[in-house]
Order: structure tokens, then C-alpha cells, then sequence
């Protein structure tokens, strides 16, 4: 008798909101510590900074049964307190097992810019990675100029905020459909 492998359970929805519960907050800083420190080695020990102070931490959460089950992305926004309408999003990751799935970093992005929208934002920018370049530039961003930052390369750009309407319930967030990158977005990541 052979026994053939069980395939690892992929959920078929993502839950993407703003993180308030404390399991949620625990399970972003840890996602991050893992992707930024372990994994890139762009921050040693830890990569919390005074932003996390005041920013809004947003979760894309795996779901088994319609219910929570982990947190499997996370991004932070926050506004500039001395420029007021500027927002912008950082620490962006997404766990290494879920990263061919284009519907959590898109979620992320669209529950950030969206909710910055319906807090006044008039401006949301963010510095993205090299490599996540086209997926920002498949989502209505613009790139605006090269910068290193952390000893990586990365790029300041610039979301369309046309294309992201205002988001009045981010604590609710939004549920998306894991679907596959497309090919050109696959060998950028």
C-alpha cells in the first residue's frame, strides 16, 4: 500500500482587518521579527522603532471553518504628525508558506491605503523593497525615486488614491480570496 503525501490545508479565504485583538498585536511583532530579522537579517534582535508608538498595526489573518485561525501578513500605517494627510505604510510581510498567495499582500495594501483614506489622508506613501516593486506598480502605485535603506535597495513610491476608496470599517476589514500570483508577479517575489 502506497500513502501519497496530504498536501498542507491552504485556506480559501483571508480575513484582512486592523489588529486589536492582543493575540493578533503579539502575532504581528512575532511575523515580523521572523520575516525582518530572522529571515532578511535587516534587523538584529527586533525591529520595533518609535513608530509602532503610534502606528496602526493591520493583520491578514488564515481562517479554518469562517473562524480566525493566524496571522499570516502585516503591515503598519501611521500619519506624519508634522504633515498632516501624509500617511505611510511599513513592515509589510507576509509568512514564508503564504507568500505565493497575491491576494494577502494585496488585501494589506488595500486596507492600509483605504483606511488612511477615510482618516484624511491626501497622500500615502510608502518604502517597498526592490524585489515588491511590481507588484506596488500592479496596484496603482508610482515609483518615485531609489533609496537604500537598511543596506537594501528600495523604492519610495506612491499609492493612487483614486484607486482606493475610503475604508470606514477596517476593524471589520475585508475577507479575500487566496488566488495565486500571476507569473510576472511570481518571479518578482
Amino acid at each position: 500500500m502506497i500513502i501519497e503525501p496530504v498536501p498542507p490545508f491552504r485556506p480559501s479565504h483571508f480575513r484582512v482587518k486592523f489588529a486589536v485583538e492582543s493575540w493578533e498585536l503579539r502575532a504581528c511583532a512575532a511575523l515580523r521579527r521572523q520575516v525582518f530579522c530572522t529571515e532578511q537579517g535587516i534587523f538584529e534582535g527586533d525591529d520595533c522603532d518609535a513608530i509602532d508608538a503610534h502606528a496602526i498595526p493591520i493583520c491578514a489573518l488564515s481562517t479554518l471553518g469562517g473562524e480566525a485561525d493566524a496571522v499570516v501578513g502585516t503591515v503598519r500605517i501611521h500619519e506624519v504628525a508634522e504633515r498632516p494627510g501624509e500617511w505611510w505604510g511599513s513592515r509589510l510581510a507576509v509568512a514564508r508558506a503564504f507568500r505565493g498567495t497575491a491576494a494577502l499582500g494585496a488585501g494589506l495594501i488595500q486596507v492600509a491605503v483605504s483606511s488612511a483614506h477615510a482618516r484624511g489622508c491626501t497622500r500615502f506613501l510608502a518604502h517597498v523593497q526592490e524585489r515588491n516593486v511590481p507588484l506596488f506598480q500592479a496596484l496603482h502605485w508610482t515609483n518615485l525615486d531609489a533609496v537604500e535603506l537598511h543596506g537594501h535597495p528600495h523604492h519610495r513610491m506612491q499609492a493612487c488614491l483614486a484607486a482606493y476608496p475610503p475604508m470606514h470599517d477596517p476593524e471589520r476589514g475585508l475577507v479575500t480570496l487566496a488566488k495565486p500570483l500571476i507569473p510576472t508577479l511570481a518571479k518578482a517575489a
